[in-house]
């Protein structure tokens, strides 16, 4: 039974001739040419859909969460790319770093973790949204993002994370292969303002946070309300919090970081209830139109020494049960990152089976919140058996889109699917040339 029946269904692919406005005879003869969009009967996600019945693979069927409408299931997963004015705004960099992935046939495109304090940075580059003075910037972003044409299925979207580093603030931005060194207040950083759930750095080279008390937790919940609600002002498709990767949230869901006594420590419950009190905040100031994703990591990694104190898929089961009942629509399911004596598998998308481990026991509890699988998902085949498969509702893709910002139309192309491509760069589709001959 669908809980929510009005919350997600999916939608009808817009037929080729409203998407396209042509602009020469070449291209009007290329319309003429380019076959219908494949059409896909109406059903809630809380049904596991036939893809036996039907001619589209699950990577490329449309989906609707709340208000948003989502033309296939590729998702660009927020990225850090230390690219922000040392004020916390966007530069053009993010323009076109948002635009290339819209144009080229994303569903949705995240903007980058971006801090709801400004010490909540985890570096003095990183984008903020902490001052009604940071809405412009990400306004231009969106509406170059929105004011692309609608093509492969509809308008393409655009989200962001909103998160507080915690702990792992104030360092120099980490790229592969280069030292990780804390930023101090020479280089911009704020060594002496990094809060925590306890005085547990997360490594040697990282400043010993403050232990936050409940008003600074309280400060941080009402900020991730603010800056959700200027989120909506810059008119952002949906709103991701980030609960993952060693942050702030999620350093005080695990028992390896959270060393607390107070009503925010101890039992899963307690350390679970700072991320329950922002998802509350965050549903209450955005309006019920608003998708809103939450990212956790479903393990801390550290299997192989369980004595430690950790954060296991257990725990992770059982607080996706909760966020269900909270108004999270979508459960991001990532991993890792809060212990550096971790041991992450180094299989292709490893975390795909943490996702359909979590959408199990969401299905089964009668749950209809979406599941997103993430991390080394590298190709169609592996994207599509996530999706097609049932595993995950929709699959982020990271580091493979740097390498190739059009690999929805390749991903398209090796699974057979007749995907529209902009009018601009429609002459690069082999399938079109092929119909039509030389242009």
């Amino acid at each position: 039974m669908n809980v929510f029946p009005q919350r997600f269904s999916t939608c009808i692919y817009p037929s080729i001739s409203a998407q396209l406005l042509p602009h020469s005879h070449r291209i009007e003869y290329i319309m003429s040419s380019l076959p219908p969009q494949q059409i896909t009967e109406n059903h809630s996600v809380d049904a596991e859909p036939n893809m036996e019945d039907q001619n589209v693979p699950g990577l490329f069927q449309p989906l609707q969460v709340r208000g948003l409408t989502l033309r296939n299931r590729i998702v660009v997963s927020p990225m850090g790319m230390y690219s922000s004015y040392p004020s916390g705004n966007l530069t053009e960099f993010h323009q076109m770093h948002h635009g290339q992935f819209a144009f080229r046939g994303a569903a949705l495109t995240i903007v980058e973790v971006t801090a709801v304090l400004a010490n909540g940075r985890s570096s003095p580059s990183d984008a903020g949204l902490w001052s009604d003075a940071h809405i412009p910037s990400h306004k231009r972003v969106v509406d170059f993002v929105h004011g692309l044409e609608p093509t492969a299925g509809g308008h393409a979207k655009i989200g962001i994370q909103l998160g507080h580093a915690g702990r792992k603030a104030s360092m120099l931005p980490i790229y592969p292969g280069h030292a990780v060194v804390r930023a101090e207040k020479a280089d911009g950083g704020w060594p002496d303002e990094v809060w925590g759930a306890s005085p547990v750095p997360f490594k040697d080279n990282y400043v010993v946070p403050e232990e936050m008390s409940e008003q600074d937790i309280q400060t941080v919940v009402q900020a991730f309300g603010q800056a959700a609600a200027r989120a909506v002002s810059a008119g952002f498709d949906l709103i991701e919090i980030h609960g993952a990767h060693g942050y702030l949230l999620s350093s005080f869901l695990s028992p390896a970081s959270n060393t607390r006594r107070d009503a925010y420590g101890g039992s899963l419950e307690n350390r679970a209830r700072f991320l329950l009190e922002v998802v509350r905040e965050i549903r209450s100031s955005i309006p019920d139109t608003v998708a809103l994703s939450a990212r956790i990591s479903a393990t801390d990694w550290m299997m192989h020494a369980p004595e430690t104190p950790q954060f296991t898929v257990q725990d992770a089961t059982q607080l996706a049960l909760v966020l269900a009942d909270s108004g999270v629509d979508i459960l991001d399911v990532s991993s890792g990152g809060n212990n550096a004596a971790q041991r992450i598998p180094s299989t292709p998308s490893y975390q795909t089976s943490l996702a359909a481990h979590l959408k199990t026991a969401l299905r089964d509890a009668g749950k209809d919140m979406l599941v997103a699988a993430v991390g080394r998902i590298a190709d169609a085949r592996t994207a599509e058996a996530a999706v097609g498969e049932g595993k995950a509702d929709l699959a982020l893709v990271a580091t493979e889109f740097l390498r190739d910002a059009g690999l929805v139309y390749r991903w398209a192309e090796e699974l057979g699917v007749g995907m529209e491509w902009p009018r601009q760069y429609v002459r690069a589709d082999r399938g079109a040339g092929a119909r039509m001959g030389t242009l």
